[in-house]
């Protein structure tokens, strides 16, 4: 009997006082106002369940007062049209005093045909069985001495004496800081066909791809025609030993960022392409890169940069234009540091964005099935006594 009179007690608090079946009306109205309702809170809902399951990422600047990180990786992936692998040098200096001569570690130069397709490096083959070139150009690599110490044209050095290649010729023509010609009676050039390589290649374009590691100080780095070497402090190109010919820097960059890649990361130049059309253009970038640091939900933080970037061409010898024609970028970075955190949404902010949707839309669909069963229940009267107008 208590019991009975507990639960009666607690039946007061009902907030939903039921109707009988009896006493509900059901209408037409009321049935449509219910299916949209219905999905529009299916909707909603997805839509909150999308946010939810999305991370937030939660930008922070501030003064960059790190000092753990003394290099920084510049990625390239750029493509000169017109422009052959053995005539381009990739040099890179910096505000520290460091430079870096024709790079060749971590970056890699592909050759490409007029067309596009990749050039295999393969030793050329001669048809005819037996030919006397092939017997001779074996006759001369039975004849050479592995120990042997050719001259270096009066371009020794005392840690350079012997040059046995072409290429050794020209690192000690470079140091002296004299102009290369292959064509100048040098027996290791010749041997090994130096300037027909050159006219092979002459129409062919070149991707180069890979990195440049670089000290993380402002600086510069540049892709350009002829063999780079350094005389008394100043940067030069030998552009004779390429004949003198006008360059076309027609080229794509299809990739290039300073650092590892974070979720969410924009490279402004990614997919730039420009045409020389006058050849001899010298193109400049000019980037700002912003130290960035993107940490996960995991706690996993990756060090990277983020850059803007302007650019500027002009064509050398036209107006009094001096330079020197390729793919130039100066970078500086900034002071201020950015910061990337991901978080995961609260579920419980899930749930009460839920709640909020089913009871707001329930809410909004009682009042407006009410306001059209009134009207409608009015409209109605008013035929019944014949005052509809």
């Amino acid at each position: 009997m208590q019991t009975k009179a507990i639960l009666e007690r607690l039946r007061q608090f009902d907030a939903y006082p039921k109707t009988l079946e009896d006493f509900r009306i059901k209408t037409f109205g009321g049935a449509a106002i219910t299916i949209v309702s219905g999905l529009l809170m299916f909707v909603l809902f997805l839509s909150e369940l999308n946010y939810y399951l999305t991370k937030d990422v939660q930008p922070e600047l501030f003064v960059d007062i790190s000092r753990g990180q003394i290099k920084m990786k510049i990625n390239l992936n750029v493509t000169f049209h017109k422009m052959p692998c053995a005539y381009l040098s990739i040099d890179a200096m910096d505000i520290s005093g460091e430079n870096q001569i024709d790079v060749a570690h971590n970056l890699f130069k592909q050759r490409l045909n007029e067309r596009g397709g990749m050039v295999e490096d393969m030793p050329e083959k001669h048809e005819e069985l037996g030919d006397k070139s092939e017997e001779l150009a074996e006759g001369v690599k039975k004849e050479l001495d592995p120990n042997r110490c050719e001259s270096c044209y009066g371009a020794e050095t005392d840690d350079g004496k012997c040059c046995n290649t072409c290429e050794e010729v020209r690192d000690q023509y470079r140091k002296k800081g004299w102009a290369f010609k292959a064509n100048e009676n040098i027996i290791q050039c010749e041997r090994e066909g130096w300037v027909d390589k050159l006219q092979k290649q002459k129409n062919e374009g070149c991707n180069v791809f890979g990195y440049i590691e670089v000290n993380k100080v402002g600086g510069n780095f540049h892709m350009a025609p002829g063999k780079s070497f350094q005389q008394s402090h100043v940067h030069i190109h030998d552009l004779q030993a390429l004949g003198g010919e006008k360059f076309n820097t027609s080229h794509t960059i299809y990739h290039m960022s300073f650092g590892e890649e974070y979720p969410g990361i924009v490279n402004p130049l990614d997919g730039l392409e420009q045409i020389d059309d006058n050849k001899q253009t010298m193109f400049q970038y000019f980037i700002k890169v912003v130290p960035t640091t993107y940490t996960d939900d995991g706690g996993k933080t990756v060090f990277s940069n983020q850059f803007s970037a302007t650019k500027h061409s002009k064509v050398i010898g036209a107006m009094g234009e001096s330079g020197l024609p390729g793919l130039f970028v100066t970078y500086e970075l900034s002071p201020m540091m950015v910061k990337y955190t991901e978080k995961r949404r609260s579920f419980m902010h899930f749930l009460t964005g839920v709640c909020a949707i089913i009871g707001g839309v329930f809410t909004v669909a009682g009042l407006l099935d009410s306001v059209v069963y009134h009207s409608h229940r009015a409209l109605q009267k008013k035929m019944d006594l014949g005052k509809a107008t």
